[in-house]
């Protein structure tokens, strides 16, 4: 039992150290982060909670809707920027350094809890899940935004983890929270009216070479698996190359990525 909790915290640690690399990125996230609040109806006043937050770009839009905003992360750094973003937009935000499975904060806390592309990385996603519902009140909104594993970026991540030593024990892949089955199933009887869209993020890259190219500078999976290739098996890293750019191409036309992704919503009993 020592083992396996001393395992989950070296595979934080290593999350935190991974998605340093990620700000750049915002500029393709905000956009998505409009139709997540949107699509979860925040509203002036709601006490509202952005779980693994980022950069903040769900947390800013919420706030400028009038909600009262908090979010949490698990890297300092995505912090910093996000209260640059906040001081930029005029907004108030409390934000929280702190793990998605334990989250600071009393039972009932929050009207609303959203997630974009976040949670789904907390490596035990019941544990997650219960966090999050327990500091939203009853009656109240949980909403996420997660990338489906048949489409490409979950293809990407499964492809990246074909590549990486297996992870610790219990550790489910993210893009399962991508599957409506699975969705449906971890939320369980603690929910009701669950409601799925899709919707596309746009990347804009010149060819899917670009996009490699483009996430082995700010796509932190991508950044410490090209680092370990690098230095213990350079032809094997080729040949990540290789398929990488395979995969992409098949989702990318007229310079875009054609990103979809999932949007689960529901109220909690």
């Amino acid at each position: 039992m020592g083992e396996q909790v001393d395992a989950l915290k070296a595979f934080k640690e290593r999350q935190k150290d991974v998605w340093t690399y990620f700000a750049p990125l915002e500029v393709l996230t905000t956009p998505p982060a409009a139709q997540l609040v949107r699509f979860a109806g925040v509203r002036a006043g709601q006490r509202l909670l952005d779980v693994a937050c980022g950069t903040g770009v769900v947390a800013v839009t919420a706030a400028r809707a009038g909600a009262q905003v908090t979010g949490l992360d698990l890297t300092p750094s995505l912090l910093e920027r996000a209260r640059e973003n906040s001081r930029i937009a005029g907004v108030t935000i409390d934000w929280h350094e702190g793990d998605a499975e334990a989250l600071p904060f009393d039972a009932g806390s929050f009207d609303v809890v959203l997630s974009q592309f976040g949670h789904m990385f907390a490596p035990r996603p019941a544990v997650a899940v219960a966090e999050m519902l327990r500091v939203l009140k009853a009656g109240g909104v949980i909403a996420f935004s997660t990338w489906p594993p048949e489409l490409v970026m979950g293809r990407v991540f499964a492809l990246i983890g074909s590549y990486m030593p297996p992870p610790p024990a219990g550790v489910a892949p993210p893009p399962l929270w991508g599957d409506p089955g699975v969705v449906r199933e971890r939320l369980g009887d603690a929910v009701r009216d669950i409601t799925f869209d899709r919707q596309r993020m746009s990347v804009p890259v010149l060819s899917p070479e670009h996009h490699q190219a483009m996430n082995e500078r700010t796509a932190g999976p991508v950044v410490k698996l090209v680092e370990m290739l690098a230095m213990s098996d350079p032809a094997r890293l080729e040949t990540f190359r290789t398929e990488y750019i395979a995969l992409v191409r098949q989702y990318f036309s007229d310079n875009i990525v054609h990103c979809d992704y999932l949007m689960t919503r529901a109220i909690k009993r």
